[in-house]
């Protein structure tokens, strides 16, 4: 390895349970919509991974549902049956056969979900509030979950870490962010229930912590050995009741209390600052690590592109840094950075580079019909 000013990125890493990562590089975990409509895992999309998995020190999957009333996204891969276990086997050896570890993100949309990818065409949600949409309308009303329907979503979790465990991967991320299920019974805003699920900021609390202990649980049970357990956040919600940055360290404290891996912290940019609940300016990443109080690391994320974006992003005091769209523009991110030509990393997407890219043909579309996602190369 060149030893150069962006040395520190390509440092190992080790985690408290002993698995070691190559580099300080993560690839984040993205929606590619291009897995069989039975849940499986798609050539292409075996493919696109491959791709990515050469250089980033550790790879978090595209999410998968956890129960079918969770598929939250066409061309979404499954862990709700054991059918898929080797489907999944597929993926976790691809990307490990490239060299990094490979670590499942495990989800449910609730309501979320676009009622046609339901079996039943009825999102479900920890109370009947839609979601607000851009632009000032409203998402589908969802049904609440019964108490027995919630408690069998967070076992569903742990079969589906079972599952995980079983395929060989070297971990699950559990996604408690984006709006997703587990964000909508912790936001004050989504969650309105009167029972042991819902009301004060310790109910909301009730049902993240149960979907850990279950993940957790399961890893005591099947791994044989170290097994990485994380969780994905967004701090703060922009609805009014929202989850404030008050909450999310609240959040913070529960989850490192209990016990994890990592945390990883969602966000667009990742310097951004602050709304509410918090009378500290400083860049919201800088106050999550600062609460983790080095008791689990932090991975960030949001708008790295360059070598030296990334590289700044460690002052953030973060362990890990997560890339998502620049991997997608410039898969040899980091074999560029091991070989001293970081001015050659790629930072615009370019609309004629798809087969080179290796990006499936549902994610090449989605990628080119979102203006301003992805910056594109004129």
């Amino acid at each position: 390895m060149l030893k150069t000013e962006y040395s520190p990125l390509l440092e190992t890493f080790e985690f408290k349970n002993g698995i070691e990562l190559k580099n300080r590089v993560v690839m984040a975990p993205m929606t590619n919509f291009s897995s069989n409509e039975d849940g499986t895992v798609s050539r292409p999309e075996l493919d696109y991974y491959i791709r990515r998995s050469g250089g980033a020190g550790m790879v978090i999957t595209a999410c998968v549902y956890v129960s079918r009333s969770g598929k939250g996204f066409p061309g979404e891969f499954g862990a709700d049956h054991d059918g898929l276990i080797p489907s999944l086997r597929e993926l976790a050896d691809a990307i490990k056969g490239e060299g990094a570890k490979a670590v499942l993100q495990i989800f449910h949309g609730g309501r979320q979900c676009p009622p046609e990818q339901l079996v039943d065409g009825q999102p479900v949600s920890a109370s009947d509030v839609p979601a607000e949409l851009p632009g000032g309308g409203q998402g589908t009303v969802p049904r609440p979950l019964t108490e027995e329907e919630v408690t069998g979503i967070i076992a569903d979790f742990g079969e589906a870490t079972r599952r995980a465990i079983e395929a060989g991967f070297d971990g699950v991320e559990i996604h408690g962010a984006n709006g997703y299920l587990l964000q909508q019974f912790f936001s004050p805003h989504s969650n309105r229930r009167e029972d042991r699920w819902g009301g004060d900021l310790d109910k909301r609390l009730a049902f993240p912590l149960a979907v850990l202990r279950s993940v957790k649980a399961a890893v005591k049970q099947y791994a044989q050995g170290a097994f990485l357990v994380g969780y994905r956040f967004s701090p703060e919600e922009p609805e009014t009741p929202g989850i404030t940055m008050a909450e999310t360290f609240a959040l913070i404290d529960a989850l490192t209390a209990e016990g994890l891996d990592y945390l990883h912290a969602s966000l667009m940019d990742l310097w951004s600052l602050p709304h509410r609940g918090t009378e500290d300016s400083r860049p919201r990443i800088e106050q999550i690590v600062e609460r983790a109080g080095g008791k689990v690391p932090v991975i960030g994320v949001g708008s790295l592109y360059t070598a030296a974006d990334a590289l700044k992003s460690l002052d953030s005091g973060i362990s890990l840094v997560a890339l998502g769209r620049p991997l997608l523009i410039e898969p040899d991110w980091v074999q560029k950075l091991a070989g001293g030509r970081a001015d050659e990393i790629k930072t615009e997407l370019d609309p004629a580079a798809q087969a080179e890219l290796v990006i499936p043909d549902p994610l090449w579309r989605a990628l080119i019909h979102t203006p301003g996602w992805l910056p594109v190369k004129q």
